[in-house]
């Protein structure tokens, strides 16, 4: 429903706006994406930008664990940035949640089938697992390395942008910001 346009001014709103968020909760934050332009937008806000060397989330995300593991990180928080109402409170609550090692913190979407946040400590504690029913995958896959995972439920974590619903439901005052106009998509 969106132009290729307006998909890269979302992607690029999102992203920088994840970035800050992160930057405010953790000592470093990392962006691991294909396109050297947002890698460039996230290194200007002072995150790590990774080519991301093989195709597919699970593969960037394990490039990403890689890097942080060989810089000792203690944990590794995920967080796709397609999470609009995202606060920095939650960073700080999933953060605090997590102080367990080895330890794992999980937030489900909204439809309670995919994973919005993940916090590892150590950042290789289990194979990411994102796609169809990922919740349910890392939950088990905690299970199998010894660690009960600790649940995070909040809306402005749960809810992400996955389908026009998502998008419909999004204050018109955010989509001007986003797209800087106000010939918008509504539906």
């Amino acid at each position: 429903m969106l132009t290729e346009a307006q998909r890269a001014a979302l992607s690029r709103w999102l992203l920088q706006r994840t970035v800050l968020l992160a930057r405010a909760a953790v000592e470093q934050v990392v962006v691991v994406s294909r396109d050297q332009a947002l890698l460039s937008v996230a290194q200007a806000q002072g995150a790590w930008g990774l080519l991301e060397a093989s195709p597919g989330l699970n593969p960037a995300l394990e490039q990403g664990a890689r890097f942080a593991q060989a810089r000792r990180a203690s944990g590794l928080l995920i967080l796709p940035a397609d999470l609009p109402h995202l606060r920095v409170q939650d960073l700080e609550t999933i953060l605090n949640l997590g102080t367990r090692f080895p330890g794992l913190v999980i937030a489900p979407c909204h439809r309670g089938t995919g994973t919005n946040a993940l916090l590892m400590r150590p950042p290789q504690l289990i194979p990411f697992a994102f796609g169809p029913d990922s919740f349910a995958t890392h939950c088990a896959a905690a299970r199998k390395a010894g660690v009960e995972p600790t649940l995070y439920h909040a809306d402005s974590v749960a809810f992400d942008l996955d389908s026009p619903q998502d998008w419909n439901s999004l204050p018109a005052s955010w989509k001007s910001e986003i797209f800087h106009f106000t010939d918008l998509p509504s539906g």
